[in-house]
């Protein structure tokens, strides 16, 4: 437990441009607690102890703010950052060297039984308040924008965003992310659309000002 520990507070601490100090990754971050606790719970969950394993994962739940069923199975060095409000399912997969921000649930769209949830492939990284959902794979390396809605598979090194989640427009699936769902920070589809109203303003100002320059009785 001491070595992941270790792992997992290197790889927030690469990872984090905060660039925590040893002692606030260890005590600070909720994402590196909730991940121990649930290797306790997933343990106990394994050994048919479910009642005990759901018992620890509620008490993780309180302490920490994120929600991972004991049933789900998480790789190395997952890091979930901020973590508040995240949701992860019980036949949810997550491989190494992921990365979550709060608000994403990994949930599922059946109530029937069997596997419902996503499988997270290595080094995906989920924007905040994003909802993967249904028994869907997200390739390795793909990256899900911030408040995207996902219910069908992603491939490899692709982005989505928006709802329903897909590629953005003119781009390809290999465009660069960042944690909060921008795609490409020189893409500003708010920004355009201020800069068209402004050239619209100024065009109107321009005929305001020369209707009242017309003197009386001119054309």
């Amino acid at each position: 437990m001491v070595m992941e520990i270790i792992e997992i507070g290197r790889s927030i601490r690469a990872r984090d441009p905060a660039r925590p100090s040893w002692p606030e990754t260890v005590f600070c971050y909720a994402g590196l607690h909730a991940v121990m606790w649930h290797r306790l719970a997933h343990g106990l969950w394994r050994r048919g102890w479910r009642g005990a394993g759901r018992f620890v994962s509620h008490l993780s739940r309180f302490l920490t703010g994120i929600e991972i069923h004991p049933g789900a199975t998480i790789g190395r060095r997952l890091f979930i950052d901020h973590g508040m409000g995240v949701v992860i399912g019980e036949t949810a997969e997550i491989s190494d060297d992921v990365l979550i921000y709060h608000g994403v649930t990994l949930g599922g769209l059946s109530g029937s039984p069997g596997k419902r949830h996503p499988t997270i492939a290595s080094h995906v990284s989920i924007g905040a308040g994003a909802q993967v959902l249904g028994p869907i794979t997200i390739g390795q390396g793909a990256r899900i924008g911030a408040n995207a809605v996902v219910t069908r598979d992603v491939p490899a090194e692709c982005t989505v965003v928006g709802i329903p989640a897909r590629p953005p427009a003119g781009t390809t699936c290999a465009d660069p992310f960042l944690g909060y769902g921008l795609s490409n920070t020189e893409d500003d589809p708010v920004g355009d659309q201020i800069a068209a109203l402004r050239a619209e303003l100024a065009g109107l100002r321009t005929r305001l000002a020369a209707l009242e320059g017309q003197k009386p009785g001119s054309p």
